[in-house]
């Protein structure tokens, strides 16, 4: 078994460095792009605008939908803070990983970004390695022979209803979520639209 997760992790990583070297990157472009694609992923969580701060009437409406949790930017920072008091943020890293991915238009930047996404979720050596049955695995692995904005369709899919059925009725039950949604006073006023 060890033996075949070297030669897995020897065989990506000999992909990885011949791609890169025929476009003329090396590890450390290769690793500020990694960077990069984190800080996006971590702006997006970010709480900073007031703008974006929900109001109290869109915060209950989390317990009845997790899609609009989801939607919500803010909502999704203080789901992701959720898990991780449960360790399991990685879900909703890769979660938004693949969607900034989809917004890619670049096809040598989806390549890369498809690579960093495999590399950082669903490598087996991967600390952060998302939770993902053989089948799907299977599929994003023939998928990164030719890797576009889809390439995680399956995956994304798959981590997405893991959070829904999974982590989102704890969070919705939890303390954190239920302080939030008795006491919380949003900057944005209540829309009546």
């Amino acid at each position: 078994m060890t033996e075949l997760i070297q030669n897995r992790k020897r065989r990506w990583s000999d992909i990885i460095a011949k791609r890169l070297s025929l476009r003329g990157l090396t590890s450390k472009s290769h690793e500020h792009l990694s960077s990069k694609l984190k800080d996006q992923t971590n702006s997006d969580l970010s709480i900073g605008d007031a703008d974006l701060l929900p109001s109290l009437e869109e915060i209950r409406m989390w317990a009845d939908s997790f899609d609009r949790l989801m939607k919500n930017r803010y909502g999704r920072n203080v789901f992701r803070e959720f898990l991780k008091c449960e360790y399991s943020e990685e879900n909703i890293l890769f979660w938004l990983a693949c969607e900034d991915l989809k917004k890619e238009t670049n096809p040598e930047k989806v390549e890369e970004k498809a690579r960093i996404i495999y590399e950082d979720y669903i490598s087996i050596l991967s600390p952060k390695e998302v939770s993902l049955d053989s089948r799907v695995r299977e599929v994003v692995n023939r998928n990164m022979m030719n890797p576009n904005k889809h390439t995680f369709d399956e995956a994304q899919l798959q981590i997405y209803t893991l959070m829904h059925r999974d982590s989102y009725p704890r969070f919705i039950n939890s303390h954190q979520y239920k302080k939030l949604s008795q006491s919380y006073t949003g900057s944005r006023k209540e829309s009546t639209t």
